[in-house]
């Protein structure tokens, strides 16, 4: 079954795979690394060899189960476009995301060079909400432009963890950004200034703004609870979120 999701800007996770593996220094305190332990620990299904990649067949129609339309995103738990899933399971994800129009899915992924290969002979659904990770300069930037050659009705970035000013971004064609920083006990610091840069951009290209957290380092540079240092941005909360079609 899916699950409900305590992620602020969704409703729903769907996990038809599960497990993934380093590439970019944004996955060196990956938070579904941490969970796929304790479920493995606790027996859950599905976590048997912890967060080894593993795909699962059995879950790939559970949204046909809901008849509410609602938002999922895919693959809290893996990378959909990990290079050791084949297409072939890929098209059966998307066959299921095609057939429930009423479900809107937002697919993130790390492995942004296999985007514009994939759907190079595919068409991305109307109802998907593709996006990349933008951690830093280095890895995160590249894959903007990855995103940018495929024609999705949303294409958005998650900037989590922001862990280094971006400098100037190229939003064309980008309709919503995510910022937020680290968690946990290891958590690195996001300076205030990295997010206004951002926050700024978005303002000007006319692209939502979505400001999840401050994570493990408040606004003011102490380290605290993630909750005790909260959301707020120039003293609001930044919910906003992309115009289909816009």
């Amino acid at each position: 079954m899916t699950t409900q999701s305590r992620i602020e800007w969704t409703e729903q996770t769907w996990n038809p795979t599960t497990g993934c593996t380093k590439v970019s220094p944004g996955c060196k305190h990956c938070y579904a690394e941490v969970m796929a332990k304790r479920l493995q620990a606790m027996g859950a299904g599905g976590y048997d060899n912890g967060f080894e990649l593993a795909l699962h067949p059995n879950r790939i129609g559970q949204p046909f189960g809901r008849s509410k339309p609602t938002v999922y995103f895919v693959n809290s738990m893996s990378d959909l476009f990990h290079d050791k899933i084949p297409d072939t399971f890929l098209d059966d994800v998307f066959s299921v995301i095609r057939a429930t129009p009423r479900h809107t899915y937002q697919i993130l992924t790390k492995r942004s060079e296999r985007l514009p290969t994939y759907f190079a002979r595919r068409e991305c659904p109307e109802n998907v909400w593709l996006g990349v990770s933008v951690e830093d300069r280095a890895y995160g930037l590249p894959r903007i432009d990855h995103l940018r050659r495929v024609n999705a009705y949303i294409r958005f970035l998650s900037v989590e963890p922001l862990l280094e000013d971006l400098g100037k971004l190229d939003l064309t064609d980008i309709h919503w950004v995510i910022v937020g920083g680290e968690s946990g006990p290891k958590a690195r610091p996001m300076r205030p200034e990295w997010v206004e840069n951002i926050q700024h951009q978005c303002d000007e290209a006319g692209v939502a703004f979505f400001f999840k957290q401050w994570g493990g380092w408040g606004a003011d540079g102490k380290k605290r609870s993630k909750k005790k240092n909260g959301r707020l941005l120039y003293g609001k909360t930044w919910d906003q979120m992309p115009l289909p079609g816009a």
